[in-house]
């Protein structure tokens, strides 16, 4: 948080005021949850209706060693599953190429085959859990080895239910991990949309990614900008391609980042929700609410924790998870106190997984309530300045964040524009 003498902002530069009154959300529009633009959450019974999805990303080494990591994380309640995936498996490389070399099983399990992925889903019946897969650049053919293994166990396509991450721009922006240049990856991700819609109606085809770019070194609104650029951009190629945005837009999902500035978090989350409805139904005459309304998945900020008495990332992590919640998000995955350097064993990440077993019990309605609420918290409009006010510290007058993260997208996709038209 940086400071003067009488003056206090976030990481994001965005000004704390000492006190906040009613006379900061005079004249706001606040509608009802579940209703357009969707600020206070994309359905009117949030987690009172259904709690979020408990899913611990979970991954390493070999195909078996991660099923038994699964099998662990399912018997204990878990109720979806998130994959990670190795380096050489999200860059294309079979385990046993020699780029591959020193980074085998490192980030997450090897998968080289159908075979691999028979043994990382053996005995776990796939038309009863959710799968997430955080795979971006050959994500069609992970997800076809996926339905392969259902087919297998006599699920039907249409029964499988999970989300590919598939989201091939932010590897450009801020990972690296991309395969193809620019032009055909659109081009793959909007056919795997199309595959999608004719034989896994209820899988999200994309899960649009603001998290890494935060990560990299992104303010909040930055994370917000770039991501809803980079959806706009798939929907327009998508409409390019001939399919109906009031159709597939019913399938898109949503990752972002969770770090420590509580209300600012929060506020992200409803900023970003209003945002990409309005950016929907102006630009593009998306007329579906299930369209309009933005899901989200939220991820505790890996870069937040600290490799020095890594157990204070404990408190770090419940501060970020409950300001996901709080926000709105419909599933959450909470870092391993130990991820810093690298030491995500079961023990490790053990408190993360009690946190959302609590929050889903004993506090779901309360945090349902909070997440819909006119305020934050009683008498205190922090929340709904923080989600329209200023954020963006090139502006030189600090004016409203949905106006300046708007304007951002713009840039953002008048530059995501340039780099397809020249690199074939």
């Amino acid at each position: 948080m940086a400071t003067t003498e009488d003056r206090r902002e976030t990481d994001s530069g965005i000004e704390i005021k000492p006190v906040y009154t009613h006379e900061d959300v005079a004249g706001l529009e606040l509608e009802a949850p579940g209703e357009y633009p969707f600020t206070r959450g994309p359905y009117p019974d949030m987690y009172r209706g259904k709690p979020w999805t408990i899913r611990q990303y979970a991954g390493f080494g070999s195909a078996e060693e991660t099923n038994a990591r699964f099998r662990y994380l399912l018997e204990r309640g878990q109720t979806g599953l998130s994959v990670a995936f190795d380096l050489p498996t999200q860059l294309g490389y079979d385990s046993d190429d020699p780029r591959a070399a020193g980074e085998v099983g490192r980030t997450g399990v090897a998968i080289d085959s159908i075979a691999d992925m028979e043994i990382l889903f053996d005995g776990i019946p796939l038309d009863r859990v959710s799968t997430s897969m955080t795979i971006n650049a050959p994500a069609a053919l992970l997800l076809l080895l996926y339905e392969l293994v259902a087919e297998k166990q006599g699920v039907p396509p249409d029964k499988l239910r999970g989300t590919v991450q598939n989201d091939i721009l932010k590897e450009y922006i801020a990972r690296g991990n991309y395969i193809f240049p620019p032009r055909p990856s659109m081009r793959i991700t909007t056919d795997l949309f199309a595959y999608c819609a004719e034989r896994l109606p209820r899988f999200n085809t994309i899960s649009v990614s603001g998290y890494h770019i935060r990560e990299a070194g992104s303010t909040a609104v930055q994370e917000i900008a770039f991501t809803l650029a980079n959806g706009l951009a798939y929907c327009r190629a998508a409409v390019e391609a001939g399919l109906s945005p009031d159709e597939f837009g019913v399938r898109l999902s949503f990752f972002f980042n969770a770090h420590n500035h509580f209300f600012q978090e929060v506020a992200k989350f409803r900023a970003a929700r209003r945002l990409w409805a309005k950016l929907l139904r102006e630009r593009l005459g998306v007329t579906n609410p299930r369209a309009l309304a933005l899901r989200f998945h939220a991820q505790t900020g890996g870069s937040t924790l600290t490799a020095q008495q890594p157990e204070n990332n404990i408190v770090r992590v419940a501060i970020q998870a409950l300001s996901a919640a709080c926000g709105g998000s419909s599933w959450r995955t909470g870092g391993a106190f130990g991820k810093r350097d690298l030491g995500s064993g079961p023990s490790s990440a053990f408190p993360a997984g009690r946190w959302d077993f609590w929050t889903r019990g004993d506090a779901a309605s309360d945090i349902s309530s909070v997440s819909q609420c006119r305020v934050l918290l009683p008498d205190d409009p922090r929340v709904e300045r923080l989600t329209y006010d200023r954020g963006y510290e090139v502006t030189e007058t600090g004016q409203e964040i949905l106006r300046w993260s708007e304007r951002f997208v713009d840039e953002v996709y008048a530059a995501l524009a340039v780099i397809m038209g020249r690199i074939e």
